[in-house]
């Protein structure tokens, strides 16, 4: 049975159609106001940051014929076509390639354990002082908002050149984030366990152990996996500046123009990264309960 459909009186229809037209006339124009005000930041930044649209057109030929020669031997030939003299270096790079692994997973165990130790002090909710919270919370900021090429840069002028800059960079940059994201995950948990284990008179240690670890452990392994995956990619680059790893041959190759050598070692590192953020995100899967889609 349907309802039948009441129409209004012309009188009584015509200033809601008016009101309605005016609703919709003053969002397209704020609409529009957004679109301005954007485009014209865009075209400030532009300015300022020294984008010349023809340069790029002029120049983009340059670009593409390098990644061009990248693929080719010194002879002209495709890489492929001779795959023993394009990876003639194999043995160095895949070193070089497990230190940088190295750096990468030690760094990560090392801001791991520093940002599991923070963390309770930085959520609000379990924070048992509020500027041991604040003070915590800014010095993980310090540590993520510097770049790891920059801590990286520091500790090579201190400790010399070789891996151990690389794996501090990477230790003190990966506190900051995953202190923040094990924060935020101790925040977004059920109270209830925590107080039911503080009301038995326990301390504040143990009822972060027994109430709040049970409910985030999954969840910071998972993002400590997530983030080792986002290490191996930037060690990989450390190298640039000393720091140990396939980035000191990739820095050279790319400065001596051996474009060759430049597209193997990046093949070589596109595998490798491939490989393990399928791994990782398959540990992650499962340890956060969802099902692998087949």
């Amino acid at each position: 049975m349907t309802s039948p459909i009441v129409q209004l009186p012309e009188a009584q229809l015509r200033p809601l159609l008016a009101a309605y037209e005016a609703s919709v006339r003053s969002r397209r124009l704020h609409t529009a106001l957004i679109f301005a005000c954007v485009a014209v930041a865009i075209g400030l930044s532009s300015i300022s940051a020294e984008v010349a649209p023809l340069r790029l057109i002029d120049n983009i030929g340059r670009f593409t014929s390098y990644i061009f020669r990248l693929f080719h031997l010194e002879n002209g030939a495709p890489v492929w076509t001779d795959p023993a003299e394009w990876y003639w270096g194999l043995a160095r790079w895949l070193r070089l390639l497990g230190e940088t692994l190295m750096m990468a997973y030690v760094g990560t165990l090392l801001g791991a354990a520093g940002a599991f130790a923070l963390c309770f002090l930085a959520a609000a909710n379990v924070a048992p002082s509020r500027w041991l919270r604040i003070a915590v919370r800014r010095f993980c900021e310090l540590c993520r908002t510097v770049p790891e090429l920059v801590f990286a840069l520091m500790f090579v002028i201190a400790f010399g050149l070789g891996p151990m800059a690389g794996v501090l960079a990477v230790a003190i940059h990966t506190l900051g984030a995953l202190g923040k994201l094990f924060a935020e995950v101790v925040e977004n948990i059920d109270m209830k366990p925590v107080e039911g284990v503080s009301a038995t008179g326990a301390d504040w240690h143990v009822a972060m152990r027994f109430g709040a670890l049970p409910q985030t452990m999954s969840n910071f392994v998972s993002y400590t996996l997530l983030r080792f995956e986002i290490n191996v990619r930037g060690a990989a680059v450390m190298g640039f500046v000393g720091a140990g790893g396939i980035g000191q041959d990739l820095i050279e190759a790319i400065r001596k123009f051996y474009y060759s050598d430049v597209s193997a070692i990046l093949v070589l590192i596109l595998v490798t990264v491939a490989v393990i953020d399928t791994l990782t995100a398959r540990l992650r899967h499962r340890l956060i309960g969802l099902q692998e889609k087949h």
